[in-house]
């Protein structure tokens, strides 16, 4: 490919104009301006910058490109057809945005090779790239020279508009992440109309600000593309190249304007273009000369990857190396039956937070690519062990900052690109700040761990701002997520162990402040992988007793007081709902039972109705909380042993 055959790049942009054309139309649904604004940028990136090799789509030193500005998905899907992807024929590019194709309306992670990441809510590339970055710096660090590649992102007005996007900018430009390169579709078109109703922003003095290189170039200007990209890649620092580019470029009556940005050409404004572009050709056809043309794009990279390939096996890394993206699944062993033995020995009154610090120390010594941090709260969460290492050829941990959206799609991020499972701290209530990110790690089917300390109104005097309320049936509504709530140190492991050999599922870990007695004295099998479990069963007993996480104490106790005037119940630990909703009918009906039921747990009861009847008591919180001593808010909202008695007697014994 010469840089200098402006004819023959004009062709190859062309094509995925009018591939992108042809088959928003024939959906009649879809975003053309944008893949038609940014084609002479992917051409040159794809044509002379862009590490990969479509024959071998998952090469562990790929590039990884990101289409942060995920409603211009058919940029992404037409640069994979025209360059061979074998998992994206013509068919699939007619099929766009229809029922079961595999080319969605927005990039969806699993669907083509050519997708390394799930975007469409904005800014969520940007900051997954991020995690890439941070992938790759670490392991570079590591294994040296077997990986050595560069994140590309496009990013639009949106992305840069989204609070997400600059905690991505931050971190990035703090950690100096040099190959990762932002190319922002500078159109100044929003949906709404011209970006300026409702920004005003110096995009390149806001990422200079923030340790940015930055460039501004024509973004239809083939040579300009390519001397400033080759500048970025130099670059010691993040780089921002601000391409300024015409959105729906080369449509007479649309190019520049809203109307294109989120509806089809229409029928007669698709001909013009094509007419103004110089494209005669049929619907969703490429002529063989310029099919070549991408066909040797496609190959460029062929002999690269093979001398890489030949580079690791000679290199002593090798089995350590292809170690290090290995799925690791935690067995049950001797150190397993020590580390729980003591436990029980010692049976000390602890928090889950504090468990959960013991169990990630343990896991370290079995799983060899764990990638922990926190937002801020290292010291609250306890994400930090005697193994994490901050800096250095083996670093293992990363302080995010005040910045938890960051983080959780960071997360997912490092998670996609392969060599490290990730967990991120930070308090129970501040997942809002993360729900996108953990919506798409369920989407996405990632084994990403967050770890949610501070679980309830049991954190006592910060108050309402800080005790969670809705989140955990919140985030329990979400699909293919794991809320694990233990109730004390053997459940935590417990939790923990189902979270890094659940391959397809992201958890998330609710763990307490305050300490908790432990409950659990055998630990042959991990109990919590039913989901729920008898804590105790007794033949003749009146009554069930469901909690999670800190109720279940509360829960024992109001046990015993029962047995004093003998009435024997069942306790019934629940620490993931979504896991005993899993399970067979029969184990389901045997858990509920035919007893009356009462449910305990200091947050939403909206969790809980679908396991009651009308007869049921339920115990919650669901007014927010207030600020003082843990016991005595539990006291005020009538999760005391004694008040809870109190009710069940009336209700069932009197």
């Amino acid at each position: 490919m010469n840089i200098n055959n402006k004819k023959v790049l004009t062709e190859m942009a062309n094509s995925i104009r009018a591939l992108s054309i042809d088959a928003i139309e024939n959906a009649n649904s879809g975003h053309p301006g944008m893949p038609m604004g940014m084609a002479d940028i992917a051409t040159i990136l794809f044509s002379f910058f862009l590490k990969f090799d479509p024959s071998k789509p998952k090469w562990l030193d790929r590039d990884r490109f990101v289409l942060s500005a995920g409603h211009g998905s058919m940029l992404l899907y037409a640069l994979s057809y025209l360059l061979g992807y074998k998992d994206c024929n013509l068919n699939q590019i007619k099929k766009f945005r229809q029922l079961g194709s595999k080319t969605a309306g927005h990039p969806e992670y699993g669907m083509l090779d050519c997708i390394e990441t799930t975007t469409g809510p904005l800014g969520q590339g940007l900051a997954n790239a991020v995690g890439m970055a941070i992938s790759e710096k670490l392991l570079n660090k590591k294994y040296g020279s077997l990986v050595d590649h560069k994140t590309w992102v496009v990013a639009g007005d949106g992305c840069l508009m989204e609070g997400i996007s600059q905690e991505a900018i931050s971190l990035a430009g703090h950690l100096k992440l040099n190959k990762l390169i932002v190319l922002f579709d500078d159109n100044n078109i929003s949906i709404d109309g011209p970006t300026n109703l409702t920004c005003s922003d110096d995009q390149k003095k806001r990422f200079e600000a923030s340790n940015w290189d930055t460039f501004k170039i024509n973004g239809h200007n083939f040579r300009e593309i390519f001397e400033t990209i080759s500048k970025a890649i130099k670059s010691s620092k993040p780089s921002l190249i601000i391409c300024k580019t015409i959105i729906g470029y080369g449509s007479p009556n649309k190019s520049g304007k809203e109307t294109c940005h989120g509806s089809p050409l229409g029928t007669n404004e698709s001909l013009l273009t094509k007419q103004n572009i110089n494209w005669p050709h049929k619907k969703f056809f490429i002529p063989k000369h310029i099919k070549k043309y991408w066909q040797k794009v496609s190959s460029r990279n062929v002999k690269k990857r093979m001398n890489w390939e030949n580079k690791l096996n000679k290199s002593k890394l090798k089995k350590i190396f292809l170690s290090q993206f290995k799925n690791f699944k935690i067995k049950r062993n001797k150190n397993t039956h020590n580390f729980l033995e003591n436990i029980v020995k010692l049976n000390i009154n602890e928090a889950t937070r504090k468990s959960s610090q013991n169990c990630i120390n343990y896991f370290y010594t079995q799983i060899p690519n764990l990638l922990g941090g926190s937002a801020d709260l290292t010291g609250s969460n306890l994400t930090k062990v005697q193994s994490s290492i901050v800096k250095g050829k083996n670093s293992n941990y990363i302080h995010y900052g005040v910045r938890e959206h960051l983080m959780a799609a960071a997360m997912n991020g490092i998670s996609v690109h392969g060599g490290y499972i990730p967990y991120g701290g930070t308090f129970l209530v501040f997942s809002d700040y993360c729900r996108n990110s953990i919506r798409l790690s369920a989407m996405m089917k990632q084994k990403v761990i967050y770890v949610f300390t501070h679980d309830s109104i049991g954190l006592g005097e910060d108050g309402p701002t800080h005790q969670p309320i809705e989140h955990l049936a919140s985030l329990r509504s979400i699909p293919n997520l794991n809320v694990l709530r233990p109730c004390d140190q053997i459940e935590t492991f417990e939790a923990w162990e189902i979270a890094l050999n659940s391959e397809k599922t992201p958890s998330v870990l609710a763990l307490s402040r305050q300490n908790l007695p432990l409950i659990r004295k055998d630990f042959k099998t991990n109990k919590s992988m039913m989901g729920a479990y008898h804590l105790d069963k007794n033949k003749d007993s009146k009554i069930s007793l469901f909690a999670s996480g800190s109720e279940v104490e509360i829960a024992v106790k109001i046990s015993k007081l029962l047995k004093d005037d003998n009435i024997n119940s069942n306790i019934i630990s629940v620490p993931c709902t979504r896991l005993f909703d899993s399970q067979s009918q029969a184990y389901k009906d045997k858990i509920l039972s035919n007893l009356p039921r009462v449910f305990i747990e200091a947050g939403s009861s909206d969790t809980w109705y679908k396991y009651s009847g009308e007869n049921d008591l339920m115990f919650g919180v669901n007014l927010f909380g207030e600020s003082g001593k843990g016991k005595d808010v539990y006291n005020h909202f009538g999760l005391e042993d004694k008040q809870i008695l109190k009710k069940i007697m009336v209700k069932f014994f009197s």
